[in-house]
């Protein structure tokens, strides 16, 4: 039998005392706010990218402050640099989950990057939103329990859209495929594949390329001699810009139906006016300066001066709905914790984003809140992204 102690004064302060430091602790921390951390590339040839992203949250947490916070606890942004690093964007979500106590993740802007932390969130069992990277597998993961979500385009529907917009725009017959040789290439690969399968349609070869070739033509060369009548571009904006301008050392016109990776900078000022003939996909543009988010945006950020100072309006959508999500789900389940946090998501409805209303944008079976009635086909004009006339 445990052995019972004198109920003397000092045992009773001293029950009081710890009963009071145990209620304190979690008072303070109920009492404050709320983190998300943020992982994605702030510097290097993405930088505009993740600022794009960063601004997107930045805004909606300025809304949902105003408006009381979550659990009437502000939100505060933690921000980290994984520097398009999949090592480093790894180590950044640790460090935010284990040491900042984020309640959850949003980033991942390069795909290499997220699937290297998508392992991590699932077992560290934190909800992680992504506002960009595209890659199937993200969300699509296989894990029993995901904690993965995304408010952004999906290769494999991407990889449908850009094919059917070759063949019912340009009459494509026979394709060829300039990927770049990362895990965000594979997954085009797969995806354009199936896209090319499903119309009995036979493509022109895939051709690979790093981030840092300085020319292409070789590998452009085999497609147009295999007869590619139409070019798929999987890429990010400097090595997109290396195929635009090996395009035209070659002098061949083509058309060049891309991802969006070409939006996420100053496409154009690299690639020279060709550039401007290359159609990507997005999920947001603003279409004047009169939208409600873009007056926010140049009041929040004076630097933006005009719409072509915005680069691109896609990440900034994009990650402004991802953090309306994220945080009605936090309401919604009425805790922090991880677990919590993920059934709820399958419970939102309503939450009026600057792409769409989302009414239940997550199942247990799907963890993508856009799908292809949401994507735009774009170009560059005179350094702004508009989208392209049907």
């Amino acid at each position: 039998m445990p052995r019972r102690l004198p109920l003397t004064r000092r045992t009773l302060l001293a029950g009081a005392t710890a009963l009071g430091l145990a209620t304190a602790f979690p008072a303070t921390a109920q009492d404050g706010p709320i983190k998300i951390g943020l992982v994605a590339a702030l510097s290097g040839q993405s930088a505009k990218s993740g600022e794009a992203i960063t601004r997107g949250i930045t805004l909606a947490m300025d809304k949902i402050n105003a408006e009381g916070g979550v659990m009437g606890r502000q939100l505060e942004l933690v921000s980290r640099d994984d520097e398009s690093n999949p090592g480093k964007g790894l180590v950044a979500a640790r460090e935010l989950v284990q040491r900042e106590g984020v309640a959850a993740l949003i980033g991942g802007l390069d795909t290499p990057v997220s699937l290297a932390i998508v392992p991590f969130a699932n077992e560290a069992k934190v909800p992680f939103m992504g506002p960009w990277a595209a890659g199937t597998p993200i969300t699509m993961n296989g894990a029993e329990e995901n904690y993965v979500f995304r408010v952004s385009a999906v290769d494999e529907i991407v990889d449908e859209a850009i094919t059917e917009y070759l063949v019912s725009k340009y009459g494509a017959k026979k394709p060829g495929m300039i990927l770049i040789n990362n895990p965000w290439g594979e997954s085009n690969e797969k995806g354009l594949m199936k896209a090319l399968e499903k119309r009995g349609m036979e493509h022109a070869g895939i051709e690979k390329f790093e981030n840092n070739d300085v020319d292409v033509v070789p590998q452009l060369t085999r497609l147009k001699e295999n007869g590619a009548d139409g070019l798929f571009l999987v890429a990010n904006v400097a090595p997109s810009a290396q195929v635009v301008k090996s395009l035209d050392k070659m002098g061949w016109d083509v058309p060049v139906a891309s991802h969006w990776g070409p939006a996420g900078g100053r496409f154009t000022e690299l690639a020279g006016d060709s550039g401007e003939k290359v159609h990507f996909i997005q999920t947001f543009l603003f279409d004047s300066a009169e939208h409600p988010l873009y007056m926010k945006l140049t009041e929040k950020f004076p630097e933006v001066e005009s719409l072509a100072d915005v680069t691109p309006a896609t990440g900034i959508g994009n990650a402004y709905d991802a953090t309306l999500l994220l945080a009605a789900a936090i309401e919604a389940a009425g805790s922090t914790e991880g677990p919590a946090i993920r059934e709820a998501m399958y419970t939102i409805t309503g939450v009026e984003g600057v792409i769409k209303t989302y009414d239940t944008p997550f199942t247990p079976e799907n963890h993508d809140a856009l799908g292809p009635n949401d994507y735009i086909m774009s170009q560059f004009v005179k350094g702004e992204i508009i989208p392209i006339a049907d």
